[in-house]
């Protein structure tokens, strides 16, 4: 067999000229190192741009079994109700998660039809990612362990029911996954807690719930 070896070309500045200069021919082993690294560059992506859900193009999975994506929150979770939490559970995870933030809040209130603020209902941060979903009404000591708690927008810790003024409000609940486990913030508000976060969010995935009284 004959092997054929392409010329490698190369243009450089000779005053006002281009010149093409034929390389001289280079060991078989260098050939294949630059080869390589030709592939490897050619290979490499664009930009480090990630997945809108998750890193790696998966996507995280968070569901309820009291109500579906834009569905209506059963009464029972709301003030209307007995005020309870819904149970959520979630999935598919980024391999590398350290820790868990779950924060609940709602963008239109006080009224849909002219929103000035966004609600905040529930944070919870430093969830194990060994834990797959939080049950229904769930109390402190019942949280996975090693979680710690925000507090909501009543300046309280813990679940804080829909209880829309007017209107049908909707309500994000926003499961993020990250690299580190966070310091203790000491019941941080919302915004503490997503400052907190800046930098380490490897994927996240939203189950909106609806509720008018």
């Amino acid at each position: 067999m004959v092997l054929v070896h392409a010329p490698t070309l190369r243009v450089t500045p000779c005053g006002l000229h281009f010149k093409i200069e034929t390389p001289k021919a280079q060991p078989m082993h260098k050939k294949f190192q630059y080869s390589l690294l030709m592939l490897t560059l050619l290979a490499a992506p664009a930009s480090n741009a990630a997945d809108t859900n998750q890193q790696g193009g998966q996507t995280m999975l968070l569901q309820s079994t009291a109500f579906t994506l834009q569905g209506n929150i059963p009464k029972r979770y709301t003030c209307d109700g007995e005020n309870v939490s819904p149970p959520l559970m979630w999935s598919e995870l980024p391999a590398n998660s350290a820790s868990l933030v779950l924060i609940v809040d709602d963008p239109d209130a006080p009224d849909p039809a002219a929103p000035k603020r966004t609600w905040v209902h529930w944070v919870l941060y430093n969830i194990p990612p060994s834990a797959s979903g939080l049950v229904e009404a769930v109390q402190t000591l019942e949280l996975p362990q090693g979680t710690l708690q925000g507090v909501n927008d009543w300046k309280k810790t813990g679940y804080g029911e829909p209880c829309p003024p007017i209107g049908r409000h909707r309500y994000f609940h926003k499961l993020y996954a990250l690299d580190v486990l966070l310091p203790d913030l000491h019941e941080p508000d919302k915004a503490t807690l997503e400052k907190a976060m800046a930098g380490h969010i490897l994927g996240h995935q939203e189950l909106i719930g609806t509720y008018q009284r």
